[in-house]
This record gives structure tokens, sequence and C-alpha cells, in this order.
């Protein structure tokens, strides 16, 4: 028989943001996976790490983190043979991300590459936009207010027209985009409504207004929610 791959959402930060299907999948796995930067330590990684059981074998699935080279096809290529092998070896794996897998996630890449000859299963996580809204005590929608969900680093017209046409927007991949967003948000007139959110759940977690936050780039790490006002029922 062959292992199942399983692509495990395991939250924005708080390692206790796991599900109970995650962590029991995650403490059975002989082969856990997770993506992690060329040089430094994983982020999915470290956040699982207090329910690892150990004596796992590890597959560090180390990417460029330079946009112009991302996805970079080589590197999945290569590391979807090597989960494979084990797969077929008649070993799980467990592919670790953070937040949910299917948002924005790099697992989706793997997906593509191995779901149609091996077993996937693919389990939620907790996603950085319903972290950040409940760090932030800020709802994203209410009634039939229609939630966006936009990239900053689109260019900047789009980025215009997509928020101009929303009621509520979680704008992720903040980083060094930061003072695009914050121009477009002032033409539209939203700047006061928004919220900057850093490192949603983790240690150095950070929320204040955006007007409040005074420097000229963010971690990339790091969300705007901005949403129109409206009266929430009782």
């Amino acid at each position: 028989m062959t292992g199942t791959l399983y692509g495990l959402g395991v939250g924005p930060g708080d390692p206790e943001l796991i599900t109970i299907k995650a962590l029991n999948i995650l403490k059975g796995a002989p082969v856990i996976a997770y993506p992690a930067p060329d040089t430094g330590d994983s982020l999915a990684r470290s956040i699982a790490a207090p329910n690892l059981p150990g004596g796992q074998v590890e597959i560090a699935i180390k990417m460029p983190m330079v946009v112009e080279r991302f996805p970079a096809q080589d590197v999945y290529d290569r590391y979807a043979g090597e989960i494979a092998d084990h797969l077929e070896a008649g070993r799980d794996v467990a592919l670790i991300c953070e937040g949910d897998p299917f948002l924005y996630g790099s697992f989706m890449y793997m997906y593509q590459r191995l779901a149609p000859t091996h077993d996937v299963v693919v389990v939620p996580g907790v996603s950085s936009v319903g972290a950040c809204a409940a760090v932030a005590g800020i709802p994203l929608v209410s009634r039939n207010q229609v939630l966006s969900v936009v990239p900053a680093p689109i260019e900047e017209e789009e980025l215009e027209r997509r928020l101009a046409a929303t009621d509520a927007a979680a704008i992720m991949k903040v980083g060094r985009h930061l003072d695009k967003v914050r121009r477009v948000l002032d033409r539209l007139g939203r700047a006061d409504d928004a919220w900057y959110v850093e490192r949603a759940t983790m240690e150095s977690e950070r929320v204040l207004p955006l007007k409040e936050f005074d420097a000229d780039k963010a971690p990339y790490f790091s969300m705007i929610l901005v949403r129109r006002q409206e009266e929430v029922e009782r």
C-alpha cells in the first residue's frame, strides 16, 4: 500500500490554533515536510514544534525567498520526487503549512504535482485572515457585505480598483508595499477605517490603527483590514 500525503494547516502562529484532526495526523505521520527559506528557520515548523512527538523523518523544502523566482518550479519538482519516494514506500507524509494550505499556501504547488498520482488529503487550518480579525477585534463583514482578499503586491491601479469595489478587504503580503496601500486608501477616503495587524497570534503580535503606524515598510506577515462601517444587528 502507498502512503497518503496530508496538507496540514497549522494556523497563523499560536501553536494552540491547530485542529484536533491536524494534531492527530501530525503526531502519527512518520515523515513531516515543511516550507523553509534557503537560509534560516521554518516558520511552519516552529508553529508545529510543540506538537511534534520526535523521531520523524523531516524534509525541509527550502525555497529561495525572492519574488521573481517564485514559485521555483525546479525546487518543487525535486521535493515532490522526494516526497513521492516516501509515499510509494508506504509512508504517510504530513506537509505542514502556516495558516491554511489553500490560502496563498505553497502546499498547492505540491498538490498539483502529487494529487494526480497519489492519495492526498487537505486539512484546513485557521487562516491569517480570521486570526487578524480576531486579534484586532474587528468583524470582517456583516449581513450582505462583500469581503475581498487582496494581495498588496498587485499594481497600484488594480489595487485601487478592487478596494473601491468592495465593502471590506483583507490586504495581505503588505511588506514593502505599505506606502502604496496607504496612498490608495487615502485616495479612497478609507484610511481612517483601516487597521494594521502584524504577526497575528505570535508573541511579536502588533495591532493598531493604520494611521498610527508610522513605519515606511512592514514585515511580510502583516495585513491591513478595512471595512465600511455598518451597524451590526443585535
